[in-house]
């Protein structure tokens, strides 16, 4: 097998110029640490922003008041307060809305809050027993608001865990008492971190009994006689539903504000599967453009290689003229310096993987990076098959120059 036998000399040949040999690697170890550090920066960052929306629910559907969003420009969300409780104990009828499994309505604004010498402009957000299911909330510590609670309008709410921290500190809340526009509640539970984008995310907002936020916290407007709702949340009975329930919801609501065939919509009905689809085509272009950065590094490293084989092939003139004196074909020749430089590349490879490994590491210890570095086996055989290429492609013209030379006058070379 001359193909063994090359890889020897190869071998050989790398230990005997070993600085050479580091120096004429480091591109190749760069740049493939570069593709998948940034590979795995972007899909890191594509797992985290996929989690984040996911842990709300797939199959959750959020309906605000206004206009939907026309020719691209977002309708006026929330400027029409047209969404009441009276629509939500009308999609409550499961007969009608045999594809709804949940409805959460909520009524929050902005108010003070305040413990002690601490206080924090938040959002507060009046809610039913049927939020912390639909919105997949869980507690920290304490618990949530009970039915009764929520039925006796009691003067008691949950804090996220950031609000939390910014009034009590390293306080545990639960059991104190915190001052919402100038009015005490008494705090049952705090809960988990759940991430989101934004100020307004459930990690920054207090939660109370609805009726205290439409009634005594913020006199919320009224229309047709009901109090009305910031939003309406809906937990679809399966994400596989979700567009029957949307059109349900649609039915419904246009029906109770008597729209006319013509009429737009007087809300919005967003929902999370949308949203998990615009972001994972976000993630794969991002994780494409910065693996795509990493590989201009990775054509430094060939280029690099195809210029140290050339001062190889000038360096060993005398020996190319002897091998083909004694009786060496080109094709021997190309093939010694052609496996050199795929072993180089090869092994270059080999060293940036376990660099890429160790930054992934160091990375995962930095407390600001919050995602991790994901690393998959699609994107290692992408970097150590394009150093592979890398040492084919530059690796050709110098080998080629290699069985140019002619045997007496190589001979002759000092």
């Amino acid at each position: 097998m001359k193909f063994f036998k090359y890889l020897q000399v190869a071998l050989e040949s790398i230990v005997a110029h070993k600085m050479r040999a580091i120096l004429t690697m480091l591109g190749i170890i760069i740049g493939v640490a570069a593709v998948l550090t940034t590979m795995g920066i972007g899909r890191g960052a594509a797992a985290n922003i996929t989690s984040r929306i996911e842990s709300q629910g797939t199959n959750l559907l959020s309906i605000s008041p206004g206009a939907s969003s026309s020719g691209g420009l977002s309708g006026e969300r929330g400027s029409a307060g047209t969404l009441t409780m009276g629509d939500v104990a009308a999609l409550e009828n499961s007969g009608l809305h045999p594809d709804l499994a949940l409805i959460a309505p909520e009524y929050g604004a902005n108010a003070r809050l305040v413990y002690g010498d601490n206080n924090s402009q938040n959002n507060v957000n009046g809610i039913t027993a049927a939020y912390p299911t639909v919105r997949n909330q869980e507690i920290a510590s304490g618990r949530f608001l009970t039915t009764e609670e929520l039925e006796n309008q009691s003067q008691v709410t949950v804090l996220g865990p950031d609000l939390a921290g910014d009034l009590f500190g390293e306080e545990n809340p639960v059991g104190l008492t915190v001052r919402i526009n100038a009015q005490p509640f008494r705090v049952v539970g705090v809960l988990k971190e759940s991430g989101g984008f934004g100020r307004n995310t459930s990690d920054n907002q207090a939660f109370v009994p609805i009726g205290i936020a439409q009634g005594r916290l913020f006199n919320a407007p009224r229309y047709r006689g009901e109090y009305t709702i910031t939003s309406l949340n809906i937990q679809a009975a399966s994400p596989d539903r979700v567009d029957a329930a949307k059109q349900q919801i649609e039915t419904t609501l246009r029906l109770r504000h008597n729209l006319g065939p013509d009429d737009d919509n007087d809300f919005d009905i967003f929902d999370q599967a949308s949203l998990l689809e615009v972001a994972s085509d976000i993630a794969r272009t991002l994780t494409l453009f910065l693996g795509a950065i990493g590989a201009i590094s990775l054509l430094v490293g060939g280029i690099g290689i195809m210029n140290i084989m050339l001062v190889s092939v000038t360096e060993r003139t005398r020996e190319i003229g002897l091998r083909k004196a004694i009786g060496a074909h080109d094709s021997d020749i190309l093939m010694q310096f052609l496996v050199e430089a795929l072993l180089l590349c090869f092994l270059g490879g080999l060293v940036g993987v376990g660099l890429a490994y160790g930054l992934a590491a160091l990375l995962a210890q930095v407390p600001a990076f919050t995602f991790t570095v994901v690393i998959q086996p699609d994107s290692l055989a992408l970097a150590l098959g394009f150093s592979l290429l890398a040492g084919l492609v530059f690796g050709i013209y110098p080998a080629m120059r290699a069985t140019q030379l002619d045997p007496i006058e190589a001979l002759r070379s000092e």
